[in-house]
Order: structure tokens, then C-alpha cells, then sequence
């Protein structure tokens, strides 16, 4: 299908984007890899009267390795597959991304629109989450931060006022000796997840998120708790019963209950193994 008529605007800063938003309201949507809005545009789910690219604006870009890791909103999944530096800082964040659709997607798709629109079936919220990142937000009334772990409500409903461009995720460095894994099971190469887990191991601390098995990412507190005494099958147990899947074309919930539980057990094994 075609999309509506819309008005095209692609400013070059961040101040002329948020005021392009304030200043159209509700009928003004921001578009970063498309690879949401364009889709619901052309299905007609979604209408925007006005569309601002953010492409142009070069703050919303880059990758930097300092006290903390931050990555720009507009990075793309293969730019941060192919940055050396933050492989080494924190190598989750390329295994995960591998597992993105496909190529074709990955040079186009970005961190930020992954994580901004609260699609539950995306992978780097729950990876987020696991990894304890926080969310840079900037509107008309100014910027703030929100922990990923507080972003997501429900599915496409997130802390994100629709005044507010999300400009960059902030990580904490992993402590040295940590172990992790990303592990999805999927119909197909390019599919979202049937389940998904991310799992990060140290010394004394442990976390754990899983994906597109509720209407949002699921990071279980208590199930880390669990990982980090070495209890692994409590750690299994609570990250299960935080979960809610639904039937869908990927199958019923107690068949993505069964996978979750497969896939998250090997991921706590690979993270383990890299730990040790």
C-alpha cells in the first residue's frame, strides 16, 4: 500500500527538530531507520501529517567510550557491529545485534529507533534493561534521562512524551570478568524472536531480560538475584514466571513458555562459560 499525504521535513539540528514537533503537535511523527513507521504508514496504522527525519542531524550520531558508553539514537546496528572499541567494552551489544534481521536492515535500522517505540518483539530494549542503560530525552522543556528499565509500558507505550526526541542510550562498562549472552530462537532469518534472553554473569552480580514474551521487555530482578547465588534453576523459575506470552503465528503461549525456557538456559550457560 501507499501511505497518506505528509509534509517532509529534515532539520539539521536537534533544537529545529524538537521545535518542528512542538510546534505541529500530535500530527507530526519522528522517523529515524523506518523500519516501524514506514511499514504502519503504508498498512495505514499510522497517518503523520508531517514527517522530520532525523538523518541530517549529526548530535544524534557517533559512538563514544569514556566513563560510560554512549551511543548516539542515530548509530546504526551495523556501525555498532563494526566499532572495535565498544566489542571490546561491552561484546553483547554486537551479539545481539548480529541477530537482527538481516544486512539489508542492519545499515539502514538504528539503536534509537529500536528502542524508542516500545515494540515488545524489538531486541535491544530487553537488552538494555539487562545491561542497566538509561535513555537520554530531549523536548522543548529540556533533557532528561530514564533508566531502560522504567521506559516500557506496554506495548508501543513508553516513558517518551511525544514532545521528546530520544537522542542517545547510556551504558555502564561492564566489570571486568563479566560474562554474557544473547540468545533468540526464531522462525526465520529476518524474524522477530519466538523468545529471547540477554544475560550478563560477574562476581557478584548477575542480570537477566527476556523479549517478545509479554507485551514488553521483561527484566527480572529477582531471577538475577537467583544467577548471581549460583541458583540457576531459580533463576529460570523467576524469569518464567515474570513472563506472559500470547498465541500468535509464532505459536501458542505454552509453546514460547517451553522455548523461553530452552533459550534462556543457554544463554546462562554460554554466560557462565565466558565468565569463568
Amino acid at each position: 500500500m501507499i501511505p497518506g499525504a505528509f509534509d517532509y521535513h529534515r532539520p539539521t539540528t536537534l533544537a529545529e527538530a524538537t521545535g518542528l514537533l512542538a510546534e505541529h503537535g500530535d500530527a507530526a511523527r519522528v522517523l529515524a531507520g523506518g523500519h516501524s513507521l514506514i511499514p504502519m504508514m503504508k498498512l495505514r496504522m499510522a497517518a503523520p501529517e508531517h514527517l522530520i527525519d532525523l538523518a541530517a542531524i549529526e548530535a544524534l550520531r557517533g559512538i563514544a567510550l569514556g566513563t560510560e558508553i554512549r551511543i548516539g539514537a542515530m548509530v546504526t546496528q551495523a556501525e555498532l557491529i563494526a566499532h572495535e572499541g565498544l566489542a571490546a567494552a561491552c561484546p553483547i551489544l554486537r551479539e545481539a545485534a548480529l541477530q537482527i534481521a538481516d544486512p539489508q536492515v542492519r545499515y539502514v535500522g538504528t539503536v534509537g529507533g529500536n528502542v524508542a517505540n516500545g515494540d515488545p518483539g524489538n531486541d535491544m530494549p530487553g537488552l538494555m534493561q539487562c545491561l542497566g542503560a538509561r535513555y537520554a530525552l530531549t523536548g522543548p522543556d529540556g533533557s532528561r534521562e530514564v533508566a531502560a528499565r522504567d521506559f516500557y509500558h506496554s506495548a508501543y507505550v513508553t516513558e517518551r512524551a511525544e514532545d521528546e526526541i530520544l537522542t542517545a542510550i547510556l551504558i555502564p562498562h561492564p566489570a571486568p570478568g563479566t560474562g554474557y549472552a544473547y540468545e533468540k530462537q526464531k522462525r526465520k532469518i529476518g524474524d522477530y524472536a519466538t523468545a529471547a534472553a540477554a544475560v550478563m554473569v560477574g562476581r557478584s552480580a548477575a542480570s537477566i531480560a527476556m523479549t517478545n514474551l509479554a507485551d514488553r521487555p521483561i527484566w527480572s530482578q529477582a531471577a538475577g538475584a537467583a544467577l548471581a547465588s549460583g541458583d540457576v534453576a531459580g533463576a529460570v523459575a523467576a524469569a518464567l514466571s515474570e513472563i506472559d506470552p500470547s498465541d500468535d503465528n509464532r505459536g501458542p503461549a505454552e509453546f514460547k513458555r517451553h522455548v523461553a525456557g530452552v533459550i534462556l538456559k543457554r544463554a546462562i550457560e554460554r554466560a557462565r562459560a565466558r565468565a569463568a
